[in-house]
């Protein structure tokens, strides 16, 4: 068990970046997806189309699918802070995991409060979805469980943090919320994202710190890695675009083209890219 801080000499650190975090969480971080008044989204799904429908379902399910994955797989990180004695990351991690279960509970209000569907909605997860979900985050971040190498922490939130959430949710929350922004339709899923994408903030944030300090301390032995995580994750999030909405033809509901997602997904990923890019010595 690594050595207590709290009760000796060296204290927290409260001005490290994953307790100013932490912080945000406290006051940020507290909304209540059940508080959400979602009587006017019905009203608004009841006059949308068959295609906008479609659309707002694919996508929904794809959201939920997502936030619960993030869920259930980021535990190992938060075990790997707790066994090297990083209290701060892991007082932060404890309000991610919960943010995050928050994130779910939402969108499954919507899907059955709103849409009322009771349909196993699998088919709306892409082969390159499965991919990123079931293979590529799961492995990267299992692998925390045993190994705890600069290379496999970076791999981790290279996938977790950059790719996942930082490139592939940003741009499909930034999209969905835009939409019905501009049609003045589903206020209740539109302050939900509001919601969800402030948290998300704040890990993107906590990815980037961890990926820099890494990169900082270990860069010839990080940076291939990362490069190759996010060189593969995009190609995925590219993929899934595609695949997404290769069901419609032009007109695309509510006028989303892939080029349209593509352009908002790369537009997420390099201002991520720059960032970590710039830690380079």
């Amino acid at each position: 068990m690594p050595d207590l801080l709290t009760t000796t000499r060296k204290r927290l650190n409260l001005d490290s970046r994953p307790m100013q975090l932490w912080r945000k969480a406290k006051s940020l971080g507290t909304w209540d997806p059940a508080a959400i008044d979602f009587s006017q989204d019905a009203k608004d799904w009841a006059g949308c189309s068959d295609r906008e429908q479609d659309l707002l379902l694919r996508l929904t399910a794809q959201f939920e699918a997502g936030e619960e994955s993030v869920t259930r797989d980021l535990l190992p990180l938060l075990l790997y802070m707790s066994r090297h004695g990083r209290i701060e990351d892991e007082m932060f991690l404890t309000a991610y995991l919960w943010e995050e279960a928050k994130h779910v509970e939402g969108f499954h209000r919507f899907l059955d409060e709103v849409i009322g569907t009771e349909d196993d909605l699998d088919s709306y997860l892409t082969p390159a979805y499965r991919t990123l979900f079931t293979e590529r985050l799961p492995d990267a971040m299992d692998a925390l469980h045993t190994n705890g190498d600069p290379a496999t922490l970076a791999r981790a939130c290279a996938t977790y943090q950059i790719i996942v959430e930082g490139t592939l949710a940003e741009t499909g929350y930034g999209a969905y919320r835009a939409v019905l922004k501009e049609r003045n339709l589903c206020p209740g899923i539109r302050e939900l994202v509001t919601y969800v994408q402030r948290d998300e903030a704040r890990h993107v944030a906590y990815g980037i710190h961890l990926l820099t300090s890494l990169i900082e301390e270990h860069d010839s032995v990080v940076w291939p890695v990362i490069e190759t995580a996010l060189s593969d994750g995009l190609a995925l999030v590219t993929e899934h675009i595609h695949e997404t909405l290769s069901p419609y033809t032009a007109p695309y509901p509510f006028d989303i083209t892939p080029d349209l997602f593509v352009s908002m997904g790369m537009s997420q990923f390099e201002k991520r890219l720059s960032a970590l890019e710039s830690a380079r010595p």
